[in-house]
């Protein structure tokens, strides 16, 4: 199975993958991606990103098997750029499209860091990333990296007690520590990519889970709002 994903909740990323859906010990591939470090430039740097992925996007995107689209939380501009990419490319191309929790690329992280020789503690974790405003949005997950509650999104001294990485440990790093949480260099300032989405995407497919849609979570309402009736000038 060949997959495009792409994720735009922080940082703009895309990444090809493909995988065996019916073997769980093969791992899945990252053909190619990209990634930008820049979390404010995505509807400059996505479009091109994507058309840099493929020789030729014309024969090759028609013949991928699906296009899975992080869907926050994150910023509504962010979001809206990734997903209507996604969702323009699968009208076009006419593959199916599927959403999945950005945080969950965060998660998949976590979990290849503690199979790695220099294991994470064994239990449970937050994954959390910068929601501006003092606040992050975050997501509570098994040690098997099962989602046990989130997204959420919060002031980060409302978190205790529990392991805490990406992006948002590394901003509230005082704050955490102050509430008993647990944090870990290596992963204090990881954001949610489009390869690490695929790999939670594959994960996700091989346990039989159905992937959800394509709405954004936002978690918080617009700043724009709808402008009321005018008033009637006195006469």
């Amino acid at each position: 199975m060949r997959i495009l994903t792409i994720d735009t909740s922080a940082v703009a990323s895309a990444a090809l993958l493909s995988f065996d859906a019916a073997d769980d010990s093969a791992a899945a591939r990252v053909e190619t991606e990209f990634a930008t470090a820049d979390t404010r430039s995505h509807a400059e740097v996505l479009a091109p990103g994507v058309r840099s992925l493929f020789a030729d996007p014309l024969t090759e995107g028609p013949a991928v098997d699906a296009i899975v689209v992080g869907v926050g939380p994150g910023p509504f501009t962010g979001l809206r750029s990734g997903i209507a990419m996604a969702r323009t490319l699968a009208f076009t191309w006419k593959v199916p499209l599927h959403g999945l929790m950005s945080l969950e690329a965060l998660a998949w992280d976590v979990l290849s860091l503690r199979q790695a020789p220099t294991t994470l503690p064994d239990d449970g974790f937050v994954v959390a990333t910068d929601a501006r405003r003092k606040e992050v949005y975050w997501a509570r997950y098994s040690a098997a990296g099962e989602l046990l509650d989130g997204p959420v999104v919060g002031p980060a001294d409302a978190i205790r007690d529990v392991p805490v990485h990406g992006a948002g440990a590394g901003l509230y790093a005082a704050e955490l520590v102050a509430n008993g949480c647990m944090m870990n260099p290596a992963t204090a300032g990881l954001q949610p990519t489009a390869a690490s989405l695929g790999h939670m995407a594959a994960r996700r497919l091989r346990q039989g889970m159905e992937l959800p849609d394509t709405a954004p979570l936002y978690l918080r309402e617009s700043d724009a709002k709808v402008p009321g009736p005018r008033k009637r000038a006195l006469l």
